[in-house]
């Protein structure tokens, strides 16, 4: 692979190298499939529990079509900066892209993305027995649609670009066995969770209460967000008019602060790998974030919790909601073989394929998957995750092109908040202003 020396991993580099040309002899290439036989694909997957559980099925789709794949796999922020280079070439080196979500609005508004109506309208593309129905329509909007409502959101004038692949909502993970021996309730509401947290270090000497991210930036930020929705709060009102410093957003960053207090030294400076594998050593008694981190949890070669941990609903402020996030899978317009690109998205994002992904750790992106008895029966804590979608809030954050500007000047603020004694109003007091010049020089007050 010229373009991706040293980049692969070696193991996985010797299963793509018995892809190549005449590495397989296929025998039964169903008909749909024959145009594109001995195709090479180039595609960019993060390294993520999802996508490590997608590595361990794709080689099928090289068995089922004749169609061979490559994979890019870096750590998300790499990927996100190799995406950016490869994304503005005449003619790019990814035939498949996976982005993370907050990327949808950049990619699309720079035109990077197809749309992907013209394959689905083409018969000799599209599976019949897709049912893109059975997609979770929360993760659809969030991820895949742009241009309608508020510019991100389904709506008369959306249109499709990419599919959930990867996803997530959020949800409690929780020590069963501490809760058990204090006679703790496991928390419904954000208040009930915040005052456990806070109890666990007294009744569990030397154990933090809720691991979550917190470090300065983005992942600051998320946390914020996790706390806020459910309060009933948001970055904006229906006129762009930037509302994070009411009373709502006031409340969710000081609650974050009192979670961190306390928690173990160096809970501030997480993040969401840091803060799983500090609840996945036994060092504290909640993780609120994604579910993504479920399957590592129970991973006995890696996790001292494995059997001891339980999952609960996001916790409800004044409302019940969750979030909607992740990645998605889309075909960049610089694509060389998008024909053969779509037909691996739609094989991955398939019902039969987003079963086995799920069985081996991955998220569903599929409500059928997540009521596949036998997902249930080995990964029990899928049933809470079907039901905690219910609550998934696609507008669970602003997915527009100025929203990474702001973001990191939240994240940066809350940083200041939790570690430097920043006032948590002056604070975003501060963000909502530099909010509002952002999007006022973005233009979206031009209407108005």
């Amino acid at each position: 692979m010229k373009h991706f020396k040293n980049i692969l991993k070696p193991a996985l580099l010797a299963g793509l190298m018995a892809f190549g040309a005449g590495g397989f002899a296929q025998a039964d290439v169903a008909p749909q499939y024959k145009p594109y036989e001995g195709t090479t694909l180039v595609v960019n997957f993060p390294v993520f529990p999802h996508y490590n559980a997608a590595m361990k099925v794709i080689q099928q789709f090289t068995e089922e079509t004749g169609i061979n794949v490559e994979v890019d796999q870096l750590a998300y922020l790499k990927m996100r900066e190799r995406q950016t280079l490869e994304l503005t070439k005449d003619e790019g080196d990814y035939d498949l892209i996976s982005y993370v979500v907050f990327s949808k609005a950049d990619y699309v508004f720079a035109d990077q993305l197809e749309n992907l109506a013209r394959y689905f309208m083409n018969p000799k593309l599209a599976d019949p027995n897709y049912d893109a129905k059975d997609l979770i329509d929360g993760y659809v909007q969030n991820i895949g649609v742009a241009g309608g409502e508020k510019g991100y959101l389904p709506g008369p004038t959306g249109s499709l670009y990419g599919v959930p692949f990867g996803a997530e909502t959020s949800a409690l993970a929780y020590r069963a066995d501490i809760f058990e021996k204090h006679g703790l309730k496991v928390p419904e509401t954000l208040d009930e969770m915040v005052d456990i947290a806070c109890k666990i270090p007294q009744l569990e000497p030397g154990m933090g209460g809720l691991a979550m991210r917190a470090a300065s930036g983005h992942h600051a930020s998320h946390a914020f967000l996790l706390l806020l929705n459910p309060l009933g709060g948001a970055v904006f009102d229906d006129n762009w008019q930037p509302i994070i410093n009411n009373e709502q957003g006031v409340a969710a960053a000081n609650m974050l602060k009192k979670i961190t207090d306390c928690g173990i030294a160096g809970a501030k400076t997480f993040g969401p790998s840091e803060a799983a594998a500090a609840f996945s050593s036994g060092q504290y008694a909640m993780f609120l974030d994604s579910i993504g981190f479920a399957a590592g949890f129970e991973d006995t070669s890696k996790s001292q919790v494995a059997g001891k941990v339980q999952w609960a609903l996001h916790p409800k402020g004044v409302v019940a909601a969750s979030q909607t996030g992740g990645f998605g899978i889309a075909i960049p317009k610089n694509a060389k073989h998008k024909e053969a690109a779509f037909l691996l998205l739609q094989w991955l994002t398939s019902k039969e394929t987003d079963l086995k992904i799920a069985m081996e750790g991955g998220n569903p992106s599929r409500f059928s998957t997540y009521q596949d008895a036998g997902l249930n029966a080995k990964y029990p804590y899928s049933a809470t995750f079907g039901e905690a979608l219910k609550f998934a809030n696609p507008d669970w954050r602003p997915i527009i092109p100025t929203w990474g500007k702001i973001n990191a000047d939240l994240g940066t603020t809350l940083s200041k908040i939790l570690t430097e004694g920043l006032d948590p109003k002056e604070g975003l007091d501060g963000v909502a202003e530099r909010a509002h010049a952002i999007m006022d020089e973005a233009g979206y007050y031009t209407w108005q």
